[in-house]
C-alpha cells in the first residue's frame, strides 16, 4: 500500500469513527424521546457508516464490487437525510412512489461500473442525484427555519447546501486521487455540524417547551376562577412554535369545552372516527399521544399534529388537552413522565378553580344570608323603637300626667311622694328614649347622615366622659339609606369599643370621602392593641368588628384595624362612592352638655 493509500485509510479510520458516534447520538435520542426522525438521521449515519467501511475495504482489497456497494450506500445516505427532513419538517408520510428513488442508486451504480466505461458518464448522474438530493434536504430545513426561527435548522440547512457543493467536486478532485485527504476533513467538519445542529435543536425544542410549561404553570397557580385558568391553559400553548391552536376536551361531557385559535370551532363538538379513538388511548394508558394528519370533521382541514395530553384528577384521566401544530411536533421532544405531570397539575388547577368558583358562590350566598338578616335585625329594632316610642312612652306620658294632676291637689305631706314619683317617671321616659334612639337613630331618617353621626359623638362624650371630636366635610355625597346606616352603626360599635377597651381619654372621628371611596376613621389615644396580638387577630376574634364586616361587606366595603406609631388604635370603615365635588373638611367640636330634654308625646 503506497503512502497515498496509507494517509487516505487513516482519515476514513476518522470519519467513521465519527460516523459512528452520530449513529449512536440520533440512536440515543430516538430511544428517549421516540419520535421517528431521529430513527432516520440513525439509519442515514448508519448508512454513511457502511459507505466509509466499503471504502476502507475497497482501498486494502481493491475489488470492483465494493465500488458498487460505495455507489449504492452513498446515494442510500443522500435519501436517508432527505427522507428525515421530510419527516422532521413536514410529517411526510411514506408513498410507494418513493421506491422509484430507492431503486435509482442501486440501479444505476449497475449501469455505471459494470457497463460504462466513460468515467464522467457513469459518475455524471450518480453525483448530480447525490447533490441535488443533498440540496433538497438543506431547502426543506431552510423552510423549517423560516417558518419556525430555529437556528439550528438553519445551521443545519448551511451544513447541506455546502456539502451538496462539495459533492460536485468527485468526478473532478477526489475519484482522481486529488485532494487526499482534505476532502475527508471537510466531510467531517459538514458531519460535526449537522451532529451539532441536531443536538442544539433538542435543546432549542427542550427550552422552548418548558419555557411554556414553566409559565402555563405559573398560570394555573393563579388562583383565579375556571374560564380564565382555562383561558391561560389553552392561551399558552400558541406561543410554541408551529402551534395553531389547543382545546379541553373533558371525559364527563364527552365533548370538547373550549378552543382557540384554529380549534375555537371545536367547541361543544364531540370527536368521532380516528380522532375518538386517540383521545380514547390517551384516557386509557394516561400517556401523550401525537395523532398525524387529522382530518376530523370537526377540525374543517387537515392538520399535521395534533398532539392529545391526559389531564388528571386523582389518578383517574378525566380529560384531555388538544394542541394543534402545523410546523412540528407541538410537544417536541419533551419527557413523557414530564407532561404527565404536567397533566396531573392542569387536573388539579381546573379542580381548584372549580372548587374556587364553588367556594365563591357559596360565600356570595353567604353574604347575602348576612345582609338579609342585618336587613331583618335593623327592622326589628325599627319594630321594637316604634312600640316603645307609640306605646311604652305613651303609657308613662299618660301616667306622668296624672301624677301632675294629682300634685296640684295634693296636701303638703303628700307632695315629697308625688314628686318622686314624678321624678321615677322621667326617668323612665328619657330611659325609653335612649333606648328606642339606640334601636333606631331618628336623627338619621330626618336630618340625615351627618348630624346623626354629630349627635352620636355628642352623646357618646357626655355619657362616658371621653373627649370626642367629629371632623367631617359640610356636604357628604348622596348615600343609599344601607350605606347611612351601615356608616352609623360602625361609628356606633367604634365608639363602644373605645369605651370598653381603650382606656382613652379622647377619640376622634373622621369622615372624609377621597379617590371614589367614603372613610370612616374612629382613631384613640388609648392603649393600642393587645400586646402579642396582630389588627389582624383582633379583627377576626372580635364579635364588634365581625359585625360591622358583615354590614361593610356587603356594600362592598371594608374594615380595618390598625396600631398608629403615635400610640392608641384606629378603626377604618371604607365604603365605596360615586365621585363627589371638591369639598373641604369642617372641624366640629362637640358640645359641653347635649342636654336631657323630656320625650315629647
Amino acid at each position: 500500500m503506497n503512502p497515498h493509500d496509507t494517509t487516505e485509510l487513516a482519515a476514513s479510520f476518522l470519519q467513521t469513527a465519527i460516523t459512528f458516534g452520530l449513529v449512536m447520538v440520533c440512536g440515543y435520542l430516538y430511544a428517549r424521546y421516540r419520535k421517528p426522525y431521529f430513527a432516520i438521521w440513525a439509519l442515514a449515519w448508519w448508512l454513511y457508516s457502511l459507505r466509509l467501511i466499503i471504502i476502507v475495504a475497497f482501498l486494502v482489497t481493491e475489488q470492483r464490487n465494493l465500488l458498487y456497494w460505495h455507489q449504492v450506500l452513498t446515494g442510500w445516505t443522500a435519501l436517508a437525510f432527505l427522507w428525515s427532513a421530510l419527516v422532521f419538517s413536514q410529517q411526510l408520510r411514506w408513498r410507494p412512489v418513493f421506491w422509484v428513488l430507492v431503486l435509482f442508486p442501486p440501479l444505476w451504480s449497475y449501469i455505471a461500473i459494470y457497463r460504462l466505461d466513460n468515467f464522467l458518464l457513469a459518475a455524471g448522474p450518480a453525483v448530480v442525484f447525490l447533490s441535488m438530493a443533498t440540496l433538497w434536504t438543506g431547502v426543506i430545513l431552510w423552510r423549517h427555519h423560516r417558518q419556525i426561527g430555529s437556528l439550528p435548522a438553519a445551521l443545519m440547512a448551511w451544513a447541506f447546501f455546502l456539502w451538496s457543493l462539495h459533492h460536485l467536486d468527485y468526478p473532478f478532485l477526489r475519484a482522481r486521487g486529488a485532494w487526499n485527504p482534505w476532502g475527508y476533513y471537510l466531510d467531517i467538519i459538514f458531519e460535526l455540524a449537522i451532529g451539532s445542529a441536531i443536538l442544539l435543536l433538542v435543546v432549542e425544542d427542550q427550552y422552548r417547551g418548558l419555557s411554556v410549561l414553566s409559565a402555563l404553570s405559573g398560570d394555573l397557580q393563579s388562583g383565579r376562577d375556571e374560564d380564565d385558568v382555562l383561558e391561560a391553559l389553552l392561551a399558552r400553548p400558541l406561543t410554541l412554535p408551529g402551534v395553531r391552536g389547543s382545546a379541553m376536551y373533558l371525559l364527563a361531557s364527552e365533548r370538547v369545552i373550549r378552543g382557540v385559535g384554529v380549534c375555537a370551532a371545536w367547541e361543544s363538538s364531540r370527536p368521532s372516527g380516528p380522532a375518538r379513538a386517540a383521545i380514547g388511548r390517551v384516557i386509557e394508558t394516561g400517556q401523550p399521544e401525537v395523532m398525524r394528519g387529522w382530518s376530523e370533521e370537526l377540525a374543517g382541514a387537515v392538520h399535521p399534529y395534533v398532539a392529545a395530553l391526559p389531564v388528571f384528577l386523582g389518578d383517574e384521566v378525566r380529560g384531555a388537552l388538544l394542541v394543534v401544530g402545523s410546523a412540528q411536533d407541538p410537544l417536541t421532544v419533551l419527557d413523557s413522565h414530564f407532561l404527565v405531570a404536567l397533566g396531573h397539575q392542569v387536573g388539579a388547577a381546573l379542580a381548584n378553580a372549580d372548587l374556587l368558583q364553588r367556594l365563591e358562590d357559596r360565600t356570595a350566598d353567604l353574604e347575602r344570608l348576612a345582609a338579609r338578616m342585618v336587613e331583618q335585625h335593623e327592622e326589628e329594632r325599627r319594630r321594637l323603637s316604634r312600640e316603645l316610642h307609640d306605646e311604652s312612652a305613651q303609657v308613662f306620658a299618660a301616667v306622668k300626667l296624672q301624677l301632675g294632676l294629682l300634685r296640684e291637689s295634693a296636701t303638703p305631706e303628700q307632695e315629697p311622694a308625688l314628686d318622686l314619683a314624678l321624678d321615677l317617671v322621667g326617668s323612665g321616659i328619657r330611659s325609653i328614649r335612649n333606648v328606642a334612639r339606640d334601636l333606631r337613630p331618628s336623627l338619621l331618617d330626618d336630618l340625615g347622615l351627618r348630624p346623626a353621626l354629630q349627635a352620636l359623638a355628642d352623646d357618646f362624650e357626655h355619657k362616658t366622659g371621653i373627649e370626642t371630636e367629629l371632623v367631617a366635610p359640610p356636604d357628604l355625597p348622596a348615600l343609599s339609606p344601607e350605606s347611612e346606616l351601615a356608616l352609623f352603626r360602625t361609628m356606633q360599635e367604634g365608639l363602644s369599643n373605645v369605651a370598653r377597651h381603650s382606656g382613652a381619654s379622647a377619640v376622634t372621628v373622621t369622615l372624609d370621602h377621597r379617590d371614589g371611596e367614603l372613610r370612616l376613621s374612629v382613631r384613640d389615644d388609648g392603649t393600642g392593641l393587645s400586646v402579642g396580638e396582630s389588627a389582624d387577630e383582633q379583627l377576626r376574634s372580635r364579635t364588634g368588628v365581625l359585625g360591622m364586616r358583615e354590614r361593610v361587606s356587603p356594600l362592598g366595603g371594608t374594615v380595618e384595624l390598625t396600631d398608629p406609631e403615635s400610640g392608641g388604635a384606629e378603626l377604618t370603615i371604607r365604603l365605596p362612592v360615586a365621585a363627589p365635588d371638591s369639598v373641604s373638611a369642617e372641624r366640629v367640636v362637640t358640645s359641653e352638655d347635649p342636654g336631657d330634654e323630656e320625650l315629647l308625646v
